[in-house]
């Protein structure tokens, strides 16, 4: 080998000493701008860094852009032996291929850390962030929405609230250090362009050019989605529907088919046809449901549903009833009538009549006559006790076998064990104060007659 060859190798293997050096000193040394807890510790080895840092007292005044937003008791960082691992790790995790120059700061946590020094800084800064976002505006998200067959989106509006989160997690990266100092950081709101509200504008979208079938007893509407949905908002997973385009076209169905609230004409026993005021007996649609069980149609592409589900009522039972009974004019077949010039109930199911009594009814003369109209059977009970204030202004109580009451005012059937005056022209001066008395012999036949919520017709 020639002078020049055994020069280059020479050279060589120098570069290869040096690097090998310089490799070994910057793997057991931090790089140049690494601190640890905000405390500079580039050029160290991890004991080194751990004695310096260590030996760091620890401020808690918690400054917001330079300004004290809380002031408390500091003291030592309270590492231990135990910590030196850490650091250990921590030049382990900052080291690079080659020597590095990047600033870094790294956070480690003493094992016998002050938690109540911790926790009054985070509880002091959380209180200051929301004493302050009380007169401040909050960011408006944008969102897309659904009217008249098209969709729109609404662009956010920035707002100057702090973003609490954000903030605390400030103070968490850097609750070690010898001296805090946060940033304001706001509320963001979702932007326009954002996947959420594309997601929203697709979903809504669908919402156009749809039709769903309503099904009210016998008969069929067909309606469109904007007869249903005045707008729309698809949030979280959920659509959100403003419903008032609907309700016009539910109180056209209601004047054509609801019980509710009108008159019935209704058949006697003798077969003379009278008209008879509804009073709690029937049911109505209401808009507010009605329009959320479509719009939720629409939605899931459901060709029809029903307006079961939809109906109200009024008294005791708020669900609606005789919805799809169509004969005897929404009545049906099973009910209780009285005639209160006759004195006298009939009580029938399914069309035949079981069983039929003299009663006495409330009394004429002090405006106490039972109430006239079609009612229905709340509840029943046996035994029961009446309990109430007589005409003397004295309150009674009176222990009954049976009773089914139809009006929440306290007018039902029941058995009056007390009553002497049975005659056909009792009710009109030594009526009762409102009930159907009957003979304690008849009250139980009528008591296994009747059922909850059976139609009342009292005439």
């Amino acid at each position: 080998m020639n002078k020049m060859g055994k020069i280059g190798i020479g050279v060589v293997a120098l570069a290869l000493i040096g690097l090998g050096g310089s490799g070994w000193y910057h793997h057991t040394h931090f790089n140049q701008n690494v601190s640890i807890n905000g405390v500079k510790v580039g050029g160290m080895t991890s004991q080194q860094a751990f004695d310096k840092v260590s030996k760091q007292q620890l401020s808690s005044t918690v400054k917001l852009d330079g300004r004290v937003v809380y002031h408390g008791r500091g003291g030592k960082a309270n590492f231990t032996n135990a910590d030196q691992s850490k650091f250990t790790r921590a030049l382990k995790d900052q080291a690079t291929i080659l020597p590095s120059h990047s600033v870094k700061n790294l956070e480690v946590e003493p094992a016998n850390a002050d938690a109540n020094r911790v926790h009054d800084m985070h509880a002091a800064l959380q209180s200051y962030l929301k004493r302050q976002n009380q007169s401040r505006k909050a960011p408006v998200d944008a969102y897309a929405e659904y009217s008249k067959g098209q969709v729109k989106v609404i662009p956010a509006k920035k707002g100057n609230q702090y973003d609490l989160t954000k903030m605390s997690a400030q103070l968490r990266d850097q609750q070690y250090r010898p001296s805090i100092n946060l940033h304001r950081q706001y509320l963001q709101p979702l932007a326009a362009n954002s996947a959420t509200v594309k997601n929203e504008k697709s979903k809504l979208t669908k919402l156009a050019n749809r039709h769903v079938t309503y099904q009210v007893e016998g008969k069929k509407y067909r309606l469109a989605t904007d007869d249903v949905i005045s707008s729309a908002r698809y949030d979280h997973g959920h659509y959100r529907f403003n419903t008032q385009a609907v309700d016009s076209h539910i109180k056209a169905i209601n004047a054509k088919q609801a019980t509710l609230g009108r008159d019935f004409d209704f058949t006697t026993h003798a077969g003379k046809k009278i008209h008879v005021q509804g009073k709690s007996y029937g049911w109505k649609i209401s808009d507010a449901k009605a329009g959320q069980t479509l719009a939720q149609a629409l939605a899931d592409k459901q060709s029809q549903v029903d307006a079961k589900s939809d109906i109200y009522g009024k008294g005791y039972y708020t669900k609606g009833l005789g919805y799809g009974v169509t004969k005897n004019d929404g009545i049906g077949n099973t009910y209780a009538e009285v005639s209160l010039a006759d004195q006298h109930a009939w009580f029938y199911r399914n069309g035949k009549l079981l069983c039929d009594f003299d009663v006495v009814t409330g009394k004429e003369s002090s405006n106490n006559g039972t109430p006239k109209g079609l009612w229905y059977i709340m509840y029943q009970q046996s035994p029961s006790t009446l309990k109430g204030t007589g005409e003397d202004g004295k309150a009674y109580s009176s222990p009954v076998q049976y009773w089914s009451p139809f009006t929440q005012d306290g007018c039902g059937f029941h058995d009056a064990s007390w009553r002497s005056n049975w005659s056909k022209s009792a009710y009109l001066d030594d009526g009762s104060l409102g009930c159907v008395n009957m003979h304690s012999a008849d009250a139980g036949q009528a008591y296994k007659a009747l059922s909850p919520h059976e139609p009342v017709v009292i005439y």
